[in-house]
């Protein structure tokens, strides 16, 4: 059987993107441990953060960071190619605890949640196909509760290994997949989605609000005849 600790991990780590201080919250007040649980919960935040590859900023720099698991060295330290130094993250906290510790920045958005992720492996010899992976999750929240969790496998043909190259291929299969997904969105609205809605009669005439509540469809509003 599933401990508490299991089960608000599984939690933690399905998290959608900006969205980990609400899940935090719910689970100090779902579990019987309440905000005892969290120290427990380490682990979780860790490969949370590095599945999301969420980012951090170093005093001094203008960019961002990745925390990944392509960077990390051991414990909570990551390494930054561009500044070549390493840095600290308290995955519990998320928060700065220390002289080489930064705070994570989540991303969130009114209504809607979501990140764009891809990680491709570049050749370092004379090959010229670059593979990767296009990860996309987003959580719509405004009249509903719809999830959006993706991924595209590619496999890119490059006519050079050069930075300019690469870079340009990338961009063009990225930009393929977004439109790619924006008419699927198009063929699910206008198909498989507007089957799932009841269609009202159109019969010109104003709804008496105040006996709205005692409409019937298909006879009232129609102006139809009960059975």
């Amino acid at each position: 059987m599933a401990s508490a600790v299991d089960i608000a991990s599984s939690f933690i780590e399905g998290a959608p993107p900006g969205e980990l201080a609400d899940v935090i919250a719910d689970v100090k007040t779902l579990t019987s441990d309440g905000p005892d649980i969290i120290p427990s919960l380490a682990p979780a935040f860790k490969r949370y953060n590095e599945m999301q590859l969420s980012t951090v900023k170093l005093p001094g720099a203008s960019q961002e960071v990745i925390v990944s698991g392509f960077n990390k060295l051991e414990d909570n330290r990551y390494f930054d190619v561009e500044s070549q130094t390493s840095f600290e993250v308290d995955h519990v906290t998320q928060e700065a605890s220390a002289a080489q510790s930064y705070v994570l920045e989540s991303q969130n958005a009114d209504l809607m949640n979501g990140r764009f992720r891809s990680i491709y492996q570049v050749p370092i010899s004379e090959s010229t196909t670059v593979t990767g992976n296009i990860h996309i999750d987003v959580h719509y929240y405004e009249d509903g509760n719809v999830a959006l969790n993706t991924n595209k496998p590619i496999k890119l043909s490059v006519s050079s290994v050069s930075a300019e190259s690469i870079i340009s291929r990338i961009a063009a299969a990225e930009r393929d997949y977004q439109e790619e997904l924006n008419r699927a969105f198009v063929q699910m609205a206008e198909g498989a989605f507007k089957g799932l809605r009841r269609q009202l009669p159109i019969t010109r005439q104003k709804v008496e609000w105040e006996k709205v509540g005692g409409y019937r469809l298909g006879q009232d509003i129609s102006g139809g005849k009960g059975r």
